[in-house]
Protein backbone atom coordinates (compact mmCIF):
# COMPACT_ATOMS: atom_id res chain seq x y z
CA UNK A 1 0.00 0.00 0.00
CA UNK A 2 0.97 3.18 -0.75
CA UNK A 3 2.13 5.38 2.18
CA UNK A 4 0.03 8.84 2.62
CA UNK A 5 0.77 11.52 5.29
CA UNK A 6 -1.48 10.92 8.20
CA UNK A 7 -1.92 14.29 9.29
CA UNK A 8 -3.75 15.19 6.50
CA UNK A 9 -6.86 12.76 7.25
CA UNK A 10 -9.79 13.77 9.29
CA UNK A 11 -9.30 13.00 12.81
CA UNK A 12 -11.38 10.16 12.64
CA UNK A 13 -9.61 8.44 9.62
CA UNK A 14 -7.02 9.01 11.57
CA UNK A 15 -8.28 7.45 14.87
CA UNK A 16 -9.08 4.48 12.96
CA UNK A 17 -5.77 3.74 11.48
CA UNK A 18 -4.35 3.71 14.72
CA UNK A 19 -6.96 1.37 16.25
CA UNK A 20 -6.36 -1.13 13.20
CA UNK A 21 -2.57 -0.87 13.95
CA UNK A 22 -3.36 -2.03 17.45
CA UNK A 23 -5.66 -4.64 16.84
CA UNK A 24 -3.01 -5.97 14.30
CA UNK A 25 0.09 -5.40 16.81
CA UNK A 26 -1.96 -7.97 18.95
CA UNK A 27 -2.57 -10.66 15.89
CA UNK A 28 1.21 -11.21 16.10
CA UNK A 29 2.14 -9.04 12.64
CA UNK A 30 5.13 -6.87 12.63
CA UNK A 31 5.57 -3.31 13.16
CA UNK A 32 6.81 -3.21 9.34
CA UNK A 33 3.72 -5.56 8.34
CA UNK A 34 1.61 -3.02 10.14
CA UNK A 35 2.89 -0.32 8.02
CA UNK A 36 2.15 -1.57 4.67
CA UNK A 37 -1.17 -2.42 5.24
CA UNK A 38 -2.29 0.83 7.04
CA UNK A 39 -0.48 2.97 5.01
CA UNK A 40 1.90 4.46 7.17
CA UNK A 41 5.81 4.54 7.99
CA UNK A 42 7.08 1.99 10.32
CA UNK A 43 7.97 4.57 12.82
CA UNK A 44 5.22 5.95 13.15
CA UNK A 45 3.24 2.61 14.23
CA UNK A 46 6.12 2.46 16.29
CA UNK A 47 4.73 5.79 18.39
CA UNK A 48 1.42 4.65 18.00
CA UNK A 49 1.35 1.72 20.19
CA UNK A 50 3.99 3.19 22.38
CA UNK A 51 1.12 5.53 23.34
CA UNK A 52 -1.57 2.85 23.35
CA UNK A 53 1.01 1.26 25.99
CA UNK A 54 1.35 4.20 28.24
CA UNK A 55 -2.29 5.52 28.01
CA UNK A 56 -4.80 2.48 26.09
CA UNK A 57 -7.19 3.81 23.30
CA UNK A 58 -7.75 7.43 24.95
CA UNK A 59 -4.20 7.74 24.49
CA UNK A 60 -5.05 7.59 20.46
CA UNK A 61 -7.91 10.14 19.97
CA UNK A 62 -6.82 13.26 18.40
CA UNK A 63 -6.00 16.13 19.71
CA UNK A 64 -6.90 20.30 18.64
CA UNK A 65 -3.67 20.79 16.90
CA UNK A 66 -2.42 24.52 17.16
CA UNK A 67 -1.18 26.38 19.96
CA UNK A 68 -2.84 26.33 23.89
CA UNK A 69 -5.47 29.05 24.48
CA UNK A 70 -3.64 32.31 25.23
CA UNK A 71 -0.23 31.11 24.68
CA UNK A 72 1.63 33.28 22.22
CA UNK A 73 0.25 36.49 23.67
CA UNK A 74 2.51 39.30 25.02
CA UNK A 75 -0.04 40.03 27.96
CA UNK A 76 -1.39 37.79 30.54
CA UNK A 77 -4.84 37.50 31.78
CA UNK A 78 -4.90 40.52 34.44
CA UNK A 79 -3.26 42.99 32.14
CA UNK A 80 -5.55 42.29 29.44
CA UNK A 81 -8.28 43.00 32.52
CA UNK A 82 -6.52 45.77 33.27
CA UNK A 83 -6.64 47.18 30.16
CA UNK A 84 -10.33 46.47 29.46
CA UNK A 85 -11.64 48.12 32.23
CA UNK A 86 -9.27 51.51 31.65
CA UNK A 87 -11.05 51.55 28.03
CA UNK A 88 -14.38 51.25 29.59
CA UNK A 89 -14.17 54.02 32.43
CA UNK A 90 -11.63 56.15 30.86
CA UNK A 91 -11.61 58.70 27.66
CA UNK A 92 -7.85 58.59 26.15
CA UNK A 93 -7.39 62.27 27.46
CA UNK A 94 -8.06 61.21 30.81
CA UNK A 95 -5.26 59.16 30.81
CA UNK A 96 -2.90 61.84 29.42
CA UNK A 97 -3.23 60.71 25.67
CA UNK A 98 -3.61 62.48 22.84
CA UNK A 99 -6.51 61.18 21.41
CA UNK A 100 -10.18 61.82 21.73
CA UNK A 101 -11.58 58.17 20.78
CA UNK A 102 -9.94 54.80 21.35
CA UNK A 103 -8.66 53.66 18.22
CA UNK A 104 -6.22 50.98 17.76
CA UNK A 105 -2.75 53.89 18.41
CA UNK A 106 -4.43 55.10 21.15
CA UNK A 107 -4.68 51.58 22.93
CA UNK A 108 -1.80 50.79 21.33
CA UNK A 109 0.06 53.35 23.92
CA UNK A 110 -1.96 52.81 26.45
CA UNK A 111 -0.73 49.16 26.72
CA UNK A 112 2.88 50.50 26.40
CA UNK A 113 1.87 53.02 29.00
CA UNK A 114 0.70 50.25 31.53
CA UNK A 115 2.97 47.58 30.70
CA UNK A 116 6.20 48.79 28.77
CA UNK A 117 5.14 46.65 26.04
CA UNK A 118 5.59 47.24 22.50
CA UNK A 119 2.30 45.42 20.66
CA UNK A 120 2.41 45.68 16.89
CA UNK A 121 -0.55 47.48 15.92
CA UNK A 122 -2.02 44.18 13.96
CA UNK A 123 -2.13 42.54 17.69
CA UNK A 124 -3.83 45.15 19.77
CA UNK A 125 -6.68 45.13 16.47
CA UNK A 126 -6.63 41.35 17.13
CA UNK A 127 -6.89 42.16 21.45
CA UNK A 128 -9.50 44.41 20.99
CA UNK A 129 -11.80 41.98 18.75
CA UNK A 130 -11.19 39.22 21.45
CA UNK A 131 -12.19 41.64 23.74
CA UNK A 132 -15.59 42.46 22.02
CA UNK A 133 -14.61 45.88 21.44
CA UNK A 134 -15.90 47.20 17.93
CA UNK A 135 -15.60 50.44 16.01
CA UNK A 136 -18.29 53.05 16.32
CA UNK A 137 -19.55 55.81 15.57
CA UNK A 138 -19.62 58.79 18.73
CA UNK A 139 -22.36 60.60 20.19
CA UNK A 140 -21.68 63.86 20.03
CA UNK A 141 -22.06 66.00 23.72
CA UNK A 142 -21.19 69.70 23.72
CA UNK A 143 -18.03 70.24 25.61
CA UNK A 144 -19.41 72.90 27.76
CA UNK A 145 -22.38 70.49 28.90
CA UNK A 146 -22.64 70.00 32.69
CA UNK A 147 -23.45 66.51 34.00
CA UNK A 148 -24.46 67.46 37.25
CA UNK A 149 -26.65 69.50 35.83
CA UNK A 150 -28.35 66.79 32.89
CA UNK A 151 -28.20 64.73 35.59
CA UNK A 152 -30.29 66.83 37.75
CA UNK A 153 -32.38 67.61 35.55
CA UNK A 154 -33.25 63.67 35.24
CA UNK A 155 -33.54 62.82 38.68
CA UNK A 156 -35.21 65.75 40.12
CA UNK A 157 -36.77 68.89 37.69
CA UNK A 158 -38.27 66.74 34.74
CA UNK A 159 -40.11 64.37 37.74
CA UNK A 160 -41.56 67.46 39.49
CA UNK A 161 -42.28 68.94 35.96
CA UNK A 162 -44.35 66.14 35.07
CA UNK A 163 -45.90 65.48 38.93
CA UNK A 164 -47.15 68.71 38.13
CA UNK A 165 -48.38 68.37 34.92
CA UNK A 166 -50.07 65.92 35.95
CA UNK A 167 -51.89 67.09 39.15
CA UNK A 168 -52.86 70.44 37.15
CA UNK A 169 -53.72 68.47 34.14
CA UNK A 170 -51.31 70.15 31.98
CA UNK A 171 -50.33 69.09 28.47
CA UNK A 172 -46.20 69.12 28.55
CA UNK A 173 -45.03 70.30 24.94
CA UNK A 174 -41.21 69.82 23.80
CA UNK A 175 -40.05 72.86 21.78
CA UNK A 176 -37.66 73.63 19.17
CA UNK A 177 -36.67 75.70 16.56
CA UNK A 178 -34.86 74.67 13.21
CA UNK A 179 -34.46 76.07 9.81
CA UNK A 180 -34.62 74.06 6.25
CA UNK A 181 -31.95 74.70 3.52
CA UNK A 182 -32.67 73.97 -0.31
CA UNK A 183 -29.09 73.27 -1.25
CA UNK A 184 -29.39 70.15 1.59
CA UNK A 185 -28.99 66.45 0.44
CA UNK A 186 -29.74 64.03 3.16
CA UNK A 187 -30.30 61.08 0.59
CA UNK A 188 -28.34 58.73 -1.31
CA UNK A 189 -28.73 56.62 -4.69
CA UNK A 190 -26.92 53.39 -6.22
CA UNK A 191 -24.57 54.24 -9.36
CA UNK A 192 -22.06 52.00 -10.64
CA UNK A 193 -19.05 51.67 -8.30
CA UNK A 194 -16.69 54.89 -9.00
CA UNK A 195 -19.45 56.93 -10.90
CA UNK A 196 -21.03 59.29 -8.04
CA UNK A 197 -24.50 59.87 -9.00
CA UNK A 198 -25.22 63.68 -9.82
CA UNK A 199 -28.05 65.57 -8.08
CA UNK A 200 -28.94 68.98 -9.79
CA UNK A 201 -29.65 71.18 -7.41
CA UNK A 202 -30.94 75.06 -7.67
CA UNK A 203 -27.77 77.45 -7.50
CA UNK A 204 -30.15 79.86 -5.48
CA UNK A 205 -30.28 78.88 -1.94
CA UNK A 206 -33.16 78.71 -0.22
CA UNK A 207 -34.15 78.70 3.23
CA UNK A 208 -37.22 78.96 5.76
CA UNK A 209 -37.58 78.64 9.08
CA UNK A 210 -40.06 77.36 11.67
CA UNK A 211 -40.75 77.14 15.51
CA UNK A 212 -42.37 73.72 16.61
CA UNK A 213 -43.56 71.32 19.19
CA UNK A 214 -44.22 67.40 20.05
CA UNK A 215 -45.79 65.93 23.07
CA UNK A 216 -45.73 62.22 24.37
CA UNK A 217 -49.19 61.51 22.85
CA UNK A 218 -48.04 62.32 19.59
CA UNK A 219 -48.81 65.92 19.04
CA UNK A 220 -47.33 67.83 16.74
CA UNK A 221 -47.68 71.93 16.39
CA UNK A 222 -45.84 74.17 14.04
CA UNK A 223 -45.29 77.57 12.87
CA UNK A 224 -43.16 78.78 10.08
CA UNK A 225 -41.61 82.16 10.41
CA UNK A 226 -39.10 84.39 8.05
CA UNK A 227 -35.52 85.97 9.31
CA UNK A 228 -34.11 85.28 12.92
CA UNK A 229 -36.60 83.88 16.11
CA UNK A 230 -37.89 86.92 17.97
CA UNK A 231 -39.57 87.66 20.97
CA UNK A 232 -42.38 88.74 19.09
CA UNK A 233 -42.64 85.16 16.77
CA UNK A 234 -42.28 83.37 20.28
CA UNK A 235 -45.09 84.93 22.09
CA UNK A 236 -47.29 84.62 19.17
CA UNK A 237 -46.95 80.67 18.99
CA UNK A 238 -47.72 80.32 21.98
CA UNK A 239 -50.65 82.36 21.87
CA UNK A 240 -51.52 79.70 19.39
CA UNK A 241 -50.33 76.72 21.68
CA UNK A 242 -52.84 78.08 24.10
CA UNK A 243 -55.62 78.86 21.63
CA UNK A 244 -55.35 75.41 20.61
CA UNK A 245 -55.01 73.56 23.97
CA UNK A 246 -57.54 72.60 25.77
CA UNK A 247 -55.86 72.90 29.10
CA UNK A 248 -53.13 74.56 30.46
CA UNK A 249 -49.58 73.81 28.40
CA UNK A 250 -46.27 72.93 29.79
CA UNK A 251 -43.41 74.39 27.55
CA UNK A 252 -40.10 73.24 27.72
CA UNK A 253 -37.88 75.02 25.48
CA UNK A 254 -33.93 75.22 25.31
CA UNK A 255 -31.56 78.13 26.36
CA UNK A 256 -32.01 79.75 23.25
CA UNK A 257 -31.41 83.88 24.33
CA UNK A 258 -34.75 84.88 23.03
CA UNK A 259 -36.88 82.29 24.93
CA UNK A 260 -35.58 84.19 28.63
CA UNK A 261 -36.13 87.62 27.15
CA UNK A 262 -37.69 90.30 29.64
CA UNK A 263 -40.85 90.95 27.61
CA UNK A 264 -41.12 86.99 26.96
CA UNK A 265 -40.86 87.10 30.69
CA UNK A 266 -43.01 89.56 31.10
CA UNK A 267 -45.81 87.98 28.90
CA UNK A 268 -45.17 84.47 30.79
CA UNK A 269 -46.14 86.05 33.67
CA UNK A 270 -49.53 87.41 32.61
CA UNK A 271 -50.92 84.17 31.73
CA UNK A 272 -49.11 82.00 34.38
CA UNK A 273 -52.65 80.52 34.58
CA UNK A 274 -52.39 79.06 30.88
CA UNK A 275 -48.59 78.44 30.18
CA UNK A 276 -45.48 78.12 32.09
CA UNK A 277 -42.02 77.82 30.10
CA UNK A 278 -39.12 75.36 31.90
CA UNK A 279 -35.18 75.43 30.20
CA UNK A 280 -33.74 72.30 29.48
CA UNK A 281 -30.09 72.11 30.57
CA UNK A 282 -27.74 74.24 28.96
CA UNK A 283 -25.97 72.31 25.44
CA UNK A 284 -28.05 69.36 25.78
CA UNK A 285 -30.54 69.19 22.66
CA UNK A 286 -30.30 65.06 23.34
CA UNK A 287 -32.43 65.66 25.71
CA UNK A 288 -35.18 67.30 22.99
CA UNK A 289 -37.54 65.42 21.81
CA UNK A 290 -38.35 67.95 19.60
CA UNK A 291 -34.77 67.58 17.70
CA UNK A 292 -36.41 63.70 16.80
CA UNK A 293 -39.26 66.24 15.16
CA UNK A 294 -36.61 67.79 12.97
CA UNK A 295 -34.37 64.68 12.02
CA UNK A 296 -37.95 63.50 10.49
CA UNK A 297 -38.64 66.49 8.83
CA UNK A 298 -35.39 67.08 7.48
CA UNK A 299 -35.22 63.47 6.04
CA UNK A 300 -39.09 64.08 5.01
CA UNK A 301 -38.25 67.39 2.87
CA UNK A 302 -35.12 65.95 1.11
CA UNK A 303 -36.47 62.81 -0.58
CA UNK A 304 -38.12 62.64 -3.63
CA UNK A 305 -37.74 65.95 -6.14
CA UNK A 306 -35.18 68.70 -4.85
CA UNK A 307 -37.47 71.62 -3.87
CA UNK A 308 -36.43 74.52 -6.98
CA UNK A 309 -37.82 77.49 -4.62
CA UNK A 310 -38.75 78.50 -1.44
CA UNK A 311 -42.28 78.06 -1.91
CA UNK A 312 -41.26 74.57 -3.34
CA UNK A 313 -39.46 73.77 -0.21
CA UNK A 314 -41.98 75.30 2.30
CA UNK A 315 -44.74 73.39 0.34
CA UNK A 316 -42.74 69.84 1.26
CA UNK A 317 -41.71 70.83 4.73
CA UNK A 318 -45.67 72.10 5.22
CA UNK A 319 -47.03 68.31 3.37
CA UNK A 320 -44.91 66.10 5.78
CA UNK A 321 -45.68 67.95 9.38
CA UNK A 322 -49.10 67.98 8.05
CA UNK A 323 -48.38 64.42 7.38
CA UNK A 324 -46.85 63.71 11.10
CA UNK A 325 -49.83 65.24 12.42
CA UNK A 326 -52.11 62.42 10.97
CA UNK A 327 -49.42 59.92 12.37
CA UNK A 328 -49.59 60.31 16.50
CA UNK A 329 -48.13 56.49 16.52
CA UNK A 330 -45.20 57.76 14.29
CA UNK A 331 -44.45 60.75 16.55
CA UNK A 332 -45.08 58.67 19.86
CA UNK A 333 -42.32 56.38 18.42
CA UNK A 334 -39.52 59.17 19.19
CA UNK A 335 -39.99 58.93 22.91
CA UNK A 336 -38.35 55.32 22.60
CA UNK A 337 -35.38 56.24 21.73
CA UNK A 338 -32.90 56.36 24.62
CA UNK A 339 -31.93 59.38 25.42
CA UNK A 340 -35.26 60.39 25.53
CA UNK A 341 -36.96 57.80 27.28
CA UNK A 342 -37.57 59.44 30.29
CA UNK A 343 -40.10 61.67 28.64
CA UNK A 344 -42.14 59.00 27.24
CA UNK A 345 -44.31 58.78 30.70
Amino acid sequence: MDKEDARTLDPAAQEEKRKTAVRLSKRGFTHKDIADQVGVHYLTVGRWLAKYREGGMKALLSQVRGRRLGSGRQLNAEQEQRLQQLLIDKTPDQLKLQYALWTRQAVQQLIKQETGLRVPIRSVGEYLKRWGFTVQKPKKQAYEQRPAEVQRWLDDEYPAIQARAKAEKAEIHWGDETGLRSDSQHTRGYAPKGKTPVIRLSAKRESINLISTVTNQGKVRFRFFEGSMNADILIDFMKRLIKDADRKVFLILDNLRVHHAKVVKSWLTEHSDEIEVFYLPAYSPELNPDEYLNCDLKAGVHTGTPARNKKQLKSKAMAHLQKLQKLPARVMSYFQAEPIQYAAA
